[in-house]
């Protein structure tokens, strides 16, 4: 993170005097070699071990260095002495200077975030010299006999800033794996992982590259976790507050708590979720370190690996650690320990979001989870959203957008998809936004795994093509209102709190076929805009115990995101009678339909059932039914009324063709009627002239001999 001009010289010159600190030390360490008898003007000096210098190794007691052996003259030793205090004082200065200025330097940020003492940041100070100057590599080959070793060992670490054997075996426990240097990633081993010292005094370590650019003013995440780690300044947006506005009653209060909890957002709506991150960020004034779980997951290195380095970066840019997509490290339900310690072994507030409500087992953690759902938005909150992404422009055709906020059962990101989808389609036709390029746009940001698991039907039929009595008629447009109705009635008048278990609606067609039940479900598919999808039986009844209700749950799973309606056509084959327990078979059988009639009163969307023998259903399902409508054979009137609604005006026709004699003559269904227009179109496309009676009367017969039904002696003749 950048900072601003006078805090980024202050930081540099603080690390500057720190780092003359340290060239006072180390040049002190190059006079006690030189006092020791070493020869700097031997070429090959570190590339051989000679006798003498065998005999003085030996000589050498416990623990000691080359200086403790041969002491610096106390004179030129106080002098050093002085020089390095003075150096230590400057420094300090340099960084109350930064304080009394209103700000604290990245290095002092550095030591005091992560509790090091004073030899810890020395520790550090001599590990990172070389990563800012390179003649540091030369002196460190010298001082360690090898000039192939440029950064700096254990050994030669305590070297430098320690004054007697005791002093360095205290020391040594600083450079364990479990020491805040190497435990909070501020030191690495520079050594290639095949010449590893089997001594920790031989390891040799250096500063990772990216506390080093951090210090120097210009944070860039590490490879490990480069492409998954954002930062982002405290800004929230109206937006934000809006989308987050439902959560924010219970996350404001966990921002304040002094044990500063894990915070877990979690539901379908990552936008919000995102949102509630920023305003976080910004009631407390620090930047947002967002890291994508599920982009990482991807890449080659370790969860805990990159968790542990964005914990570090959190706490060198003072941020708020958000980590999306939590998800992707759960393993049935529950995160791996090793990650979950290392979340809760930060000690500010950390942020988690995703979509599963998960548990937290075999950690030991003293944090405490503050959970918060993020759910998919309510009706005024879907209204608000479709208000807010289309801005100014308002589609043509429609005033406002509750149709499609009563319709779509969409997350922040689906409705933001959704218009964004609908505004490409515009531009591509160079026409304004039309509320029909939002309906098809819904639809195809809805869940779009049902068509794997049920058939799509594509609504071809209006009101005027369906031939019913009145009172079905309307009974079909009270379904109709009532679906668009549920937002108002449901969550508006707070009716779904205590009287309605879901906010699905059921229906059930039932006649004989070719009465017209799917085209009913069509026309309340394409008067809704919503998608329909039949379901196929075959797919889903199993002879085996338990499939069918598995098959099922799929298809109610999917569907309850994908605002579609579902289409159980022969209803009664899955839905039908519980019967009397004889043996395992009967005893779970019911169980099965059980479970459906709970399975359905759950699901939040339209469910038709369609049935030719309404007997066969279980008396439960119809008590479930909010709308139950039976579907007539037509009789002679209406009969004539579908044979002129659906033989096309398109298709030429003899002018002696006479659909009332068709209709009064034979008591045929509209599907059957149906299926005689498309025959006759195509015995005369056949005989390459209009359809005539002759045409009509060959394909009743047909649909006759089709059905099993014999043709009437006074109609032989006919045809």
């Amino acid at each position: 993170m950048q900072r601003n001009a006078p805090d980024a010289d202050l930081s540099i010159r603080h690390l500057e005097a720190e780092l003359a600190k340290i060239d006072l030390i180390i040049q002190r360490e190059v006079r006690k070699w030189r006092a020791a008898g070493q020869d700097p003007s031997d070429d090959f000096r570190g590339l051989y071990l000679s006798q003498v210098q065998a005999e003085a190794l030996v000589a050498r007691p416990f623990g000691a260095n080359w200086g403790q052996v041969a002491p610096l003259d106390p004179a030129e030793a106080e002098t050093f002495a002085k020089a390095i205090a003075c150096a230590g004082e400057y420094a300090q200065a340099v960084a109350e200077a930064a304080r009394e200025a209103g700000c604290i330097t990245r290095l002092a940020h550095l030591a005091a975030a992560f509790g090091l003492t004073v030899f810890e940041l020395d520790a550090f100070l001599v590990c990172l010299a070389p990563a800012l100057d390179l003649r540091y590599e030369r002196l460190y080959g010298y001082l360690q006999d090898d000039v192939t070793r440029h950064w700096p060992s254990v050994s030669l670490v305590l070297d430098l800033l320690c004054s007697s054997p005791e002093e360095r075996l205290a020391r040594l426990a600083h450079f364990s794996l479990d020491a805040p240097l190497l435990r909070q990633r501020l030191l690495r081993s520079a050594t290639p992982t095949e010449l590893h010292s089997a001594s920790l005094l031989g390891q040799a370590l250096a500063v990772e590259p990216t506390v080093v650019a951090w210090l120097l003013g210009n944070y860039q995440a590490g490879p490990e976790n480069r492409a998954c780690v954002q930062v982002v300044e405290p800004q929230a947006s109206d937006e934000d507050r809006l989308l987050a506005a439902r959560a924010w009653a219970d996350l404001e209060p966990a921002l304040g708590r002094a044990d500063a909890p894990i915070v877990v957002l979690h539901g379908p709506d990552e936008l919000a979720q995102r949102a509630a991150a920023r305003l976080v960020a910004q009631r407390l004034q620090q930047p947002l370190l967002v890291v994508d779980l599920a982009m990482s997951a991807a890449g080659e290195y370790p969860l805990r690996e990159v968790v542990t380095l964005a914990l570090r970066d959190a706490v060198l840019l003072g941020a708020v650690p958000f980590f999306i997509g939590w998800d992707v490290v759960l393993n049935d339900g529950v995160p791996p320990p090793e990650v979950l310690a290392e979340v809760s072994g930060y000690s500010h507030l950390a942020l988690v979001g995703g979509e599963s409500v998960w548990r937290a087992q075999n950690a030991t953690r003293d944090r405490a989870l503050v959970w918060i759902e993020l759910g998919a938005p309510h009706y005024a909150e879907r209204r608000a959203l479709w208000q807010h992404f289309l801005g100014r422009v308002s589609p043509q055709g429609a005033p406002d957008v509750e149709e499609l906020a009563g319709q779509f059962t969409l997350t922040a990101g689906e409705i933001r998809d959704a218009v964004a989808i609908a505004r490409d389609a515009a531009a591509q036709r160079s026409d304004p936004l039309q509320l029909t390029d939002l309906f098809a746009a819904a639809r195809a940001r809805s869940n779009p795994r049902l068509a794997h698991l049920a058939r799509k039907i594509t609504p071809r039929y209006s009101w005027a093509d369906i031939i019913l009595p009145a009172d079905q008629l309307a009974i079909l447009r009270e379904l109709v209102a009532a679906v668009r109705g549920r937002p108002t009635v449901l969550e508006g008048w707070g009716v779904g709190r205590k009287l309605a278990a879901s906010d699905g609606l059921t229906a059930l067609f039932a006649g004989p076929p070719g009465t017209g039940k799917t085209m009913a479900a069509e026309i309340i598919a394409g008067e809704l805009k919503l998608d329909l999808y039949k379901i196929d039986l075959s797919t889903v009844v199993s002879k085996y115990i338990g499939e069918t209700e598995k098959n099922l749950e799929r298809i109610f799973s999917e569907a309850q995101s994908s605002n579609a309606i579902l289409f159980f056509d022969e209803a009664d084959a899955i839905f039908g009678k519980r019967s009397e327990v004889k043996d395992a078979h009967d005893r779970y059988a019911n169980i099965e339909i059980s479970y459906l009639l709970q399975r359905m009163e759950a699901y939040d969307g339209v469910t038709i059932l369609a049935t030719n023998l309404r007997a066969n259903l279980d008396e439960a399902f119809t008590r479930r039914l909010q709308f139950a409508i039976d579907f007539p054979f037509p009789e002679e009137e209406d009969r004539i009324r579908i044979w002129e609604a659906l033989f096309p005006p398109t298709v030429p026709r003899a002018p002696d063709i006479d659909l009332a004699f068709l209709a009064q003559r034979f008591k045929l269904a509209g599907g059957s009627i149906r299926n005689i227009i498309v025959n006759a179109a195509f015995l005369a496309a056949a005989d390459n002239k209009s359809v005539t009676m002759q045409h009509l009367l060959h394909a009743t017969r047909r649909e006759l001999q089709k059905l099993g039904r014999l043709v009437n002696e006074a109609d032989i003749d006919l045809i």
